[in-house]
């Protein structure tokens, strides 16, 4: 078979494939009207001399056609498989010579018996059949060749055998004419070759779109179902860990109010170190699920920013001091428009990862007012970033300088939400850099326009006591209740604990509770919302309730945010608690 494609020339099997298609595609629509041509032409040359002759052209050139267009219309239906390309080329060939050589021997048939007119007609009947082969058959080029070749090569026989120099002249005139039409055919074969390439070259170009845009939406797919397994996964590893560390804490306090010798108290002392240690880093994957969750809802007030810095400074200062650091803000008496927790949020993260980046020389926070702006910076001379890595810096569990994820240094989710809080509260985070010599974060505020608020305002003002307050707990761990009825029993609280929604119900109606302390999540996939609403029916919708989670789950924080119950995250401290139930019950919000 490759000989034969070189011998004619052929195109490789796909390119064949379309051109046969091409071709044959064109036969289709000529049958009928070649049908009534060969009649015209019987009924303009039937004479006494040469009717049978003629009659019998009439029927065989009419059966050649029909067996080239049933072969074409067999392969346009049923397809052309490619490692048959060559054989159908071969077999077209064939029944177009012999077509040719019929339609060619229309001249033996008619000349010699036929006025000058029909002389006339039939050169002219074989011009045009060669001219209509080459616009039908030119795509596959040696098809093409083999009816003209044949139909020309019976024809001139015919006429130079006739003897008339006159129609030596117009044999020569026969060959010139198919020379011609030869060479059109080749230019409308290499058209035709061009086009179907282009045609296929577009084809893969859209099959290789279709793969690359298949195999993207793949990677979305997967990219997405990473994400959200990995959010399920922190929500559920971060509930089932404060449960045990949120119960720890409540019986160190309760603990450490008990008479204990120096070692025992030095060993409590690490004990809770250690507690609050896990607890600082659950509450780092708490603050990154509710930004995820888009449950951060800014509560913009005019703040005076010093207070802020020095509860910073206060709280940062002996880190930065055993590691040799030396820690400064600079004082200010600029106020800003911002949320102060969120405030206090970003900049807690951005000192803390000064700190511990930064192995000597030291911290400083600044405050400069800029065109109706207040610039927060957090400079430090610590190990800097490579420019290439400035914007990574900001991606969730990234860290630069940490292959052995040592937990020391956190879980690379701090600089996640400085970005996540900026972008919430819409102001503009800046990040300038030298590898080796420090790093500087920038925190744009708007500045303050109205009366600004005293930070240091607490619920305790409103002298409200929690002695002899009687309070229901609803939590289905044992460990969680026993630790949190003896810190309310020590703070004078009259408290009782349910593991069940119905038994909440029970307990409430033999004795009214002040408030109430629900976990969030129960048993049999039931909620605190759920008890809390339940017992609100049984006593009044007044009735105070605190709602308390271990769930970061975005869908539960977004569901927890909408039932507007006061919701504190475990593990929840003592003092968080205090502060949770006088809010409560003074009816204020924190």
């Amino acid at each position: 078979m490759n000989q034969v494609r070189r011998l004619l020339r052929l195109a490789d099997d796909r390119i064949l494939v379309e051109q046969l298609k091409l071709s044959m595609g064109n036969l289709g629509t000529t049958l009928i009207p070649t049908f009534l041509i060969v009649i015209l032409i019987c009924g303009a040359l039937y004479n006494s001399a040469n009717s049978h002759a003629v009659i019998a052209w009439g029927v065989v050139v009419t059966i050649s056609n029909l067996l080239c267009r049933l072969h074409a219309r067999h392969h346009m239906r049923w397809g052309i498989a490619r490692d048959k390309a060559v054989q159908v080329v071969l077999i077209s060939m064939l029944l177009n010579t012999i077509d040719g050589a019929i339609w060619g021997s229309l001249a033996w048939v008619a000349l010699d018996t036929t006025s000058l007119m029909g002389s006339i007609l039939v050169i002219a009947v074989l011009t045009a059949v060669a001219g209509n082969s080459m616009s039908l058959l030119s795509p596959v080029l040696p098809v093409f060749l083999a009816l003209v070749t044949a139909e020309i090569a019976v024809a001139v026989a015919k006429v130079f055998l006739l003897g008339d120099p006159t129609y030596n002249v117009l044999g020569l005139a026969g060959l010139l004419y198919i020379s011609i039409l030869m060479t059109q055919a080749l230019n409308s074969s290499r058209a035709a070759r061009a086009a179907i390439v282009l045609g296929l070259e577009n084809i893969e170009l859209l099959e290789k779109l279709r793969r690359e845009t298949s195999i993207a939406q793949q990677a979305r797919q997967d990219a997405e179902q990473a994400n959200t397994s990995k959010s399920k996964f922190l929500a559920a590893a971060s509930h089932d860990l404060r449960q045990p560390i949120h119960a720890q804490g409540l019986f160190l306090d309760i603990l450490s109010r008990s008479g204990l010798n120096p070692q025992q108290q030095q060993s409590l002392d690490c004990a809770i170190a250690a507690g609050q240690a896990s607890a600082e880093m659950l509450n780092t994957m708490l603050d990154f699920s509710r930004i995820e969750a888009g449950v951060v809802q800014p509560h913009v007030v005019s703040f005076r920013l010093q207070p802020l810095l020095n509860k910073i400074e206060r709280e940062f200062a002996r880190q930065a001091d055993a590691k040799g650091l030396a820690y400064r803000s600079r004082e200010t008496m600029l106020a800003a428009d911002s949320d102060p927790a969120l405030i206090e949020l970003i900049l807690r993260n951005l000192v803390s990862n000064a700190i511990r980046y930064t192995d000597s020389g030291g911290i400083l926070v600044a405050c400069r007012q800029r065109k109706g702006h207040v610039v927060v910076e957090v400079w430090d001379t610590g190990i800097g970033i490579e420019p290439a890595h400035q914007r990574e810096v900001f991606r969730e569990f990234h860290q630069l300088g940490n292959p052995e994820r040592d937990r020391r240094k956190g879980l690379g989710l701090g600089l996640s939400i400085v970005e996540g809080l900026a972008r919430t509260l819409d102001h503009p985070l800046l990040l300038e850099s030298k590898p080796g010599r420090g790093s500087m974060f920038a925190l744009t505020l708007p500045l303050a326009t109205g009366e600004c608020v005293d930070n240091a305002v607490v619920l305790t003002q409103h002298k409200e006591q929690l002695r002899n307050v009687r309070v229901l707990v609803v939590d289905d761990d044992e460990a969680v209740r026993i630790g949190t009825l003896h810190l309310l029993r020590d703070w004078g609280c009259v408290a009782e604990a349910a593991e069940s929604i119905e038994e909440a119900l029970v307990l409430a109606g033999l004795h009214s509770p002040d408030v109430v302390i629900s976990d969030y999540r129960l048993r049999d996939q039931r909620t605190g919302l759920e008890a809390i609403a339940a017992l609100r029916s049984a006593l009044g919708q007044g009735l105070p309730a605190l709602l308390i989670t271990g769930d970061t789950a975005p869908d539960r924080l977004r569901e927890a945010l909408s039932s507007n119950i006061p919701l504190l995250h475990k593990p929840v401290s003592p003092d968080q608690l205090h502060l949770g139930l006088m809010a409560v019950l003074v009816k204020e919000v924190l």
